[in-house]
């Protein structure tokens, strides 16, 4: 026989048993519990965290976009600056030039004998560096364009 705190006596049948089993998966559904809990909470914490980050997130990109400019002033010196358009106006030529001659070569009659038909990958790489090649000749236009607008000067 039990006593309980108010001095009532109980016997020990009146008292909630668990089986091991039911003891076992209780105790599992407590610690799955806690832990997702802990984990909305490490989450809640996280969020939480990031939100104070803010400020010292905008005010880092300000200064790393003032750094940026200052060295964007550095790259864009002349003594850079030319060399880098005429090795992207040689490359993008020169890749025009040599796909329409191979272009050329692939149409002439004396050649039609031997060729294979083109596979779709061959076709769609080839199209691709000359809309790369015509990009790139585009961009030095506009590039040296709005140097001499800005610049006065190429």
């Amino acid at each position: 026989m039990l006593t309980t705190d108010v001095g009532r006596v109980e016997s020990e049948d009146a008292l909630p048993r668990l089986i091991p089993d039911e003891m076992g998966s209780a105790q599992g559904v407590i610690a799955w519990s806690s832990f997702v809990f802990a984990l909305l909470q490490s989450v809640c914490t996280f969020f939480t965290a990031l939100d104070g980050f803010r400020l010292l997130i905008g005010v880092s990109s300000l200064a790393a976009i003032i750094q940026a400019g200052a060295a964007w002033d550095h790259f864009h010196a002349d003594w850079i600056r030319i060399p880098m358009m005429g090795f992207a106006l040689v490359g993008a030529s020169l890749n025009l030039v040599v796909l329409i001659h191979v272009r050329h070569l692939r149409n002439r009659p004396a050649s039609q004998w031997r060729q294979k038909p083109l596979t779709p990958r061959k076709i769609s790489m080839e199209r691709v560096q000359f809309i790369l090649s015509f990009v790139t000749l585009a961009l030095i236009g506009i590039e040296e364009l709005t140097h001499l607008r800005t610049f006065h000067r190429l």
